[in-house]
């Protein structure tokens, strides 16, 4: 019960944000990270154009092995989470990183909309909300 990678994708489907969260993650390339967001950016639209009713896109993909879990902000950035089979809350833990973007890049006077993030503080904080999710996870793995 693992998170495996992080994906922030902005509204035109560019890759702003990428994290490896676990070092259990395929190691990929700069170049993978930017097909893999443009490719899901584009199978989440064809997801909603395609449906037979109304529909958000892609929000949970299950396979055998791994999950993913998409959550799309009312502006249209997506954030996209990877994770090991059995891992749970994936979307209390998008809710929070969602709020952490808010809060340390949203805010920040120095970033500039669509372009890739680049603030200390979303890392830091990151980084420590990731480690106290794991850590919930640690602990329903071992039934505690």
């Amino acid at each position: 019960m693992t998170y495996l990678h992080l994906l922030i994708i902005n509204t035109s489907g560019g890759l702003i944000y990428n994290k490896s969260l676990s070092s259990l993650a395929p190691s990929l390339s700069v170049n993978d990270y930017l097909r893999l967001g443009s490719t899901f950016h584009g199978l989440h639209a064809i997801a909603t154009q395609i449906a037979p009713v109304q529909s958000h896109g892609i929000q949970k993909l299950d396979t055998d092995v791994m999950k993913l879990h998409c959550f799309q902000s009312l502006t249209g950035v997506k954030f996209v989470v990877t994770a090991t089979q059995g891992t749970t809350d994936l979307d209390l833990l998008l809710q929070n990183i969602y709020e952490l973007y808010a809060d340390y890049v949203l805010k920040n006077p120095f970033y500039e909309m669509e372009m890739p993030i680049r603030c200390d503080l979303f890392n830091k904080h990151l980084d420590k909300l990731i480690t106290r999710m794991q850590q919930v996870q640690d602990k329903k793995k071992r039934g505690n």
